[in-house]
């Protein structure tokens, strides 16, 4: 019996379908939705269940003006290696909240509403501002949360603590901060050198004085609540602070803006920031700090690194190198 090659039998078949009408063409039918989903993730920190949900993208423009003392030609190669574009910047805004099992702890607000449309729209870009929503299809309400800790004072941080009105966007709740910060976000003397130190200073004292009844000024050290100690991080603002979330053997250290970018100041942690209120300071205690996650294997959680921002750092050359946690792990350690 003769062997059939496979050409053959693909002709044979071709020939035995029956003749069909010329192709009509394609047309889609369907609207492009243009909307982004709920971006929640919920993740387990020993006994603590903790779930981040997004305030929405944050655009900074072309990266040279923004991240200083740096060679062009260094960066553009960082981004391109990294398959990121080299005249934009986008980071993300990741949100943060612990459920201890006594205490529904929020860090950081988001852009919020606070300042109208129109200065929320030049601090942040149209994508912001996305918190509350996603917070919400997570099933977690405004009104439950009983604390919310607070990085720093900037516009990205603090400005959700209230809406337009100055109508608190969590009523039931104290908000950690410095005093190191509250005192200088506060103070209209430092409404002075870069233009967005004006909107900054204002914000910061529609948000955080609506909550002045309420505050609790957070040490370096201390517990907010039981499980989660502040550690200052001094440079970005004068009373950056990040946040240790410890359950059992498990930590993950809450960030804030210790390292706004997964690339250029991971790899280059020396590398300044324009928004840093002692840029110098804050590249120290950046290299400092992720010498220190690295060496200990410490998990982490950035406020503006990819979504949902959970990873390790890992020494690499003169830098480090950004580590992602796989979105369908449960539990970090």
């Amino acid at each position: 019996m003769p062997i059939l090659d496979r050409r053959s039998l693909l002709l044979g078949a071709a020939a035995a379908l029956p003749l069909l009408p010329a192709a009509m063409p394609a047309r889609a039918t369907a609207p492009f939705r243009g909307q982004l989903p709920p971006a929640w993730h919920r993740f387990k920190i020993g006994e603590f269940e903790a779930t981040v949900a997004s305030d929405g993208a944050l655009p900074l423009g072309p990266p040279q003006p923004v991240f200083t003392n740096s060679s062009a030609a260094e960066m553009d190669a960082l981004l391109r290696a990294a398959f990121l574009p080299t005249d934009a910047t986008i980071l993300e805004q990741n949100g943060l909240v612990v459920n201890t099992g006594r205490h529904l702890v929020l860090f950081d607000t988001g852009m919020g509403t606070s300042m109208g449309p129109q200065i929320t729209k030049d601090a942040g870009g149209p994508w912001c501002s996305r918190l509350l929503d996603n917070l919400r299809a997570a099933g977690i309400a405004p009104e439950q949360i009983d604390l919310v800790a607070v990085t720093h004072a900037h516009c990205d941080h603090c400005w959700g603590l209230v809406d337009e009105r100055g109508n608190k966007v969590f009523p039931n709740a104290q908000v950690a901060v410095s005093e190191a910060d509250l005192k200088f976000w506060t103070d209209d003397g430092n409404k002075r050198g870069p233009a967005f130190m004006t909107p900054f200073v204002d914000g910061a004292k529609k948000n955080l004085g609506a909550y002045r009844d309420r505050l609790v000024m957070v040490r370096d050290g201390a517990e907010v609540v039981p499980g989660i100690t502040a550690i200052a991080a001094p440079g970005h603002t004068v009373g950056h602070h990040v946040y240790a979330i410890t359950s059992g053997n498990q930590t993950v250290v809450n960030t804030g803006d210790l390292a706004h970018h997964y690339v250029l100041l991971v790899r280059k942690p020396m590398w300044e920031f324009s928004f840093d209120t002692d840029p110098k300071q804050s590249a120290r205690t950046r290299t400092r700090m992720l010498d220190s996650f690295a060496a200990n294997r410490t998990a982490i959680l950035s406020y503006h690194f990819p979504w949902p921002g959970l990873g390790h750092v890992a020494k690499e050359g003169e830098g480090f190198a950004w580590i992602p946690a796989p979105t369908n792990v449960t539990t970090l350690g």
